[in-house]
Order: C-alpha cells, then structure tokens, then sequence
C-alpha cells in the first residue's frame, strides 16, 4: 500500500461510557524481545516505535508487567519514551500470571500477588492510576470470581479505573460482569483462529465491550496462506495488512493492537487502518476463518 499510515483511518470506540479509542492500537509485547525467550531487540529502537506509534494517531497502547526480558520490561520502555503522557493515550495493562527474572513463570497470583503487580505497573509506568486494567486468566484457573473480585476492589480505591478480562470464555466473562462492569476482552483471535471468539465476541457487540484480539497476525509469523495471498494481490497489501484489516472488518467491537520492535513493521500495520476489504475478500477469508 502507497498511502500514509493513519491510525485515525480506523475509527473509535467508546469503552465503559468515557474511555474513547481508536480502533488501531499497539501491542507492547515484542518491545523487550523476539519472544519470550529472546533474542533482546534494541531498546532505543523500541523507544523509537513507541514515539513513532503515537504520531501516526495511536492513542492506545496495550501492555503488561510480565512483558520483560532480562532488565529491559515494556512498562520502562513506555515511560522513557512517553512519559509525561498525553492526555489522550491510554494504556491499558494485564495481570494475574507473573514471571521470575529468568523468565519461568510463576502460578497465578493470589490477591497479595494482584495488589502488588497493580502498585508494579503503577510504578513503571509512572501514573496514579491505570487507564485499563485485564486479569489475565490462567489456563488452571476456572473459575475468576476471586481474583476479578480484587481487582474490582482496587477500581473503588481508585487506583484502576476500567476493568477487563483476558483469555476467558462466554461463562468467565458473565462471571466477571455479574461483579463488576467489563469494557474489554482480550482473548487470541485472528483470521485463522476464531474459536476463542465464539460466544464472546457477539456478546462483546451486543453489550457495547471492545473484544481485543492477540496474536492477531497468529502468534508464529505471517501465514503464507493462498486466500491472504490472493486478497493481498487485489489490494496492492501485504500479508499482515489483509489480517489486521480483516479484524477491523468483520466487527465494529473489535480493538486491534498488532505490535512490533521494527518501525517498518509498525508503518506497515498502521496503515492497514486505511485498507477497505471488499464483500468478495471478506467472503474468501470467511472460508478460511470458519463461518460465524
């Protein structure tokens, strides 16, 4: 695509009745490193994106204080580049899982261990309190009452001030909404993997809750599938730029946050924001995704 990245081209959604968005966001994940194991990425360039990001239009930008490797955490690099922060950006962060300075993870935290990584990430990013804040369920945890219950807690006290939740199903997330109101879900999702949508993102439309996707582009890299290719040809796209606009086409609820260390690629997923799929496209990848 020859236009300017925008992330404007996305449009907005209003979360929890004051907390407006753009649609195109940013996922701060890969700014400390590769994957989880590494290797390090450069910190002055991950600063660099961060900047980059915010003058392309990005007013959203997804974290957690897990996300380190060695001594340099997404949470640092956010504040080094951005702090004093706009008035308009939101940053919006996860916790309940937690991982030892090696890297190994910890079992989810207990309502001490909640507390605490509230006052980390109120700490590394350098607020008084946190725009949006997910519990990230475990894969042992069924049930999330207990600990979305001290989260709600910590909302009275004033030091969160929206709720949502992560990695849950249709009945996790009643759960938590019969405690206290939900305005996000982040659950995986992309066009070659729904099924974590199912149930939950019609009810995220319905209710008027954004449903942010991750591993938007797939977790493993982009997929050399034939139908991307080709709907990627129509439109002069890249890959990754048929997948991000796909998540932007198939729901108005949908909150997308592809993220990056590399400025190309930031550039590249931004202005997915301006790329129209047409009904032929969204019918050819409906064949790939599942029909819904």
């Amino acid at each position: 695509m020859t236009i300017t990245p925008d992330a404007t081209a996305a449009g907005s959604l209003t979360l929890g009745g004051d907390l407006r968005l753009r649609r195109m966001g940013f996922g701060a994940m890969k700014l400390p490193m590769r994957d989880w194991q590494g290797p390090a990425c450069d910190p002055e360039q991950s600063r660099a994106v961060l900047r980059r990001a915010v003058e392309l239009g990005v007013d959203h930008i997804d974290t957690a204080w897990f996300y380190f490797f060695r001594d340099v955490s997404a949470n640092g690099l956010i504040r080094e580049a951005l702090h004093p922060y706009r008035d308009d950006l939101v940053i919006a962060t996860k916790i309940g899982p937690g991982r030892y300075p090696d890297g190994r993870w910890m079992d989810p935290a207990d309502r001490a261990g909640l507390r605490e990584a509230v006052h980390r990430n109120l700490r590394e990013l350098g607020v008084d309190r946190l725009d949006l804040v997910y519990l990230r369920r475990m894969p042992s945890q069924s049930s999330i009452a207990e600990p979305f219950g001290a989260l709600a807690e910590m909302q009275a006290e004033g030091l969160i001030r929206h709720l949502g939740v992560s990695n849950v199903n249709a009945a996790q997330l009643a759960e938590a909404e019969a405690i206290a109101p939900v305005v996000a879900v982040q659950n995986k999702f992309s066009v070659l993997d729904t099924e974590h949508g199912d149930g939950v993102l019609a009810h995220c439309e319905a209710k008027g809750i954004g449903f942010v996707p991750f591993y938007p582009l797939g977790g493993t890299g982009v997929p050399d599938h034939p139908a991307l290719r080709r709907v990627a040809e129509r439109h002069g796209a890249t890959r990754a730029q048929v997948m991000v606009a796909w998540l932007l086409a198939v729901s108005p609820a949908i909150l997308a946050i592809p993220g990056t260390s590399s400025p190309a690629h930031l550039e590249e997923n931004v202005a997915a924001a301006s790329l129209r799929l047409e009904p032929e496209d969204l019918n050819e990848l409906a064949r790939l995704a599942g029909a819904r």
